[in-house]
């Protein structure tokens, strides 16, 4: 049986995650990537909404989304972002056209209705995440001329609190993809996230992930903070016998030790490996946060529960809560180089 998922109704930030059909590597050529990323500015640029930061990887893609209260969309407006989403020139001119003529006719429900074909996809986490697999998988299948889904049916998506926290948090989650995955060292050399793209000079992931640290100060400082909570996961700070420092993430057992030790991970020793409470957690927060939204959203959970927030395991959450209380490998070990 299928879990609902959590939407609120109007703004809130979500951790969104899909894979690719039978988990299969298909996202492996840099253009393919850089192609995945066009679509998916795209797609934001149309729905309103906005990417905090992502991590497109071989066979999945995060997404940390802001989607904003749905609001009225001025006729220049909705043509400016369905160009982003629409090449046809032609398409284009004639919406143009026939807005203009209702307008002019005094037709302003006819031209509103209008509109409404594409205005109700956006400000909506579904329509978002409808628009951009299907995106994809058209532009892939047509490259590698071939036909049938891409993606898995469902894609997972967590209630995520808008403070710096929680947001702080799952951004360095997502960015630490491919570090985990052992593609990279650093996470500034992989240029599909969030924070390898803004780290490149990208304005508009330096302004993703300024909304993630509550927009305080410019990208020279709060591009230092973020990159302290990335880098100070398992950084040797002095070689032996004065030789030069190194880095070195912690292995896959270092960790299996830690955790069969029954031991307590800090927050940035966490977020080197792959945790499920930001995918499957439902939502993720402080405890007021978590204990509202379990109030609006009851319906998804047991009769029996009294309280949605659960204390999260395996380490140093800090104010951080879940609504579900995972059972089994909660913490996992980071993946073998790719």
């Amino acid at each position: 049986m299928r879990t609902a998922r959590i939407i609120e109704d109007g703004a809130a930030y979500y951790h969104v995650m899909t894979r690719v059909v039978d988990r299969r590597r298909v996202f492996a050529e840099t253009w393919l990537l850089e192609a995945v990323r066009r679509i998916m500015r795209a797609v934001e640029g149309f729905s309103g909404a906005r990417i905090l930061t992502y991590c497109i990887m071989g066979n999945h893609l995060h997404v940390l989304l802001h989607v904003p209260e749905r609001q009225y969309v001025a006729d220049d407006e909705f043509l400016r972002r369905l160009g982003l989403l629409y090449s046809n020139r032609i398409f284009l001119d004639n919406m143009a056209a026939q807005l203009a003529t209702l307008r002019g006719g005094g037709l302003n429900a006819e031209a509103e209705a209008l509109k409404e074909e594409y205005v109700y996809r956006m400000y909506s986490l579904p329509e978002f995440m409808k628009t951009l697999k299907q995106r994809i998988s058209v532009f892939y299948n047509r490259k590698h001329r071939r036909k049938g889904t891409l993606w898995e049916e469902r894609y997972k998506s967590i209630l995520i609190e808008g403070s710096e926290g929680a947001l702080s948090a799952t951004a360095a989650y997502i960015d630490l993809n491919p570090v985990r995955a052992g593609i990279v060292k650093d996470p500034k050399d992989y240029r599909f996230c969030g924070y390898g793209e803004a780290v490149g000079g990208s304005k508009v992931a330096r302004a993703g992930i300024l909304v993630a640290f509550g927009e305080e100060g410019g990208w020279d400082e709060v591009g230092g903070r973020y990159r302290q909570l990335l880098y100070v996961i398992g950084e040797k700070k002095a070689g032996e016998g004065g030789k030069e420092a190194s880095r070195a993430g912690f292995s896959g057992a270092a960790v299996e030790a830690v955790m069969e030790a029954k031991g307590r991970l800090s927050l940035p020793e966490i977020l080197r490996c792959r945790v499920r409470y930001f995918t499957d957690g439902a939502i993720l927060g402080s405890r007021i946060f978590v204990e509202s939204a379990f109030r609006r959203h009851r319906g998804h959970f047991s009769a029996k529960r009294e309280h949605g927030a659960r204390a999260m395991k395996g380490g140093d959450w800090g104010d951080l809560f879940t609504a579900r209380q995972l059972r089994l490998d909660v913490i996992g070990v980071p993946a073998a180089p790719a």
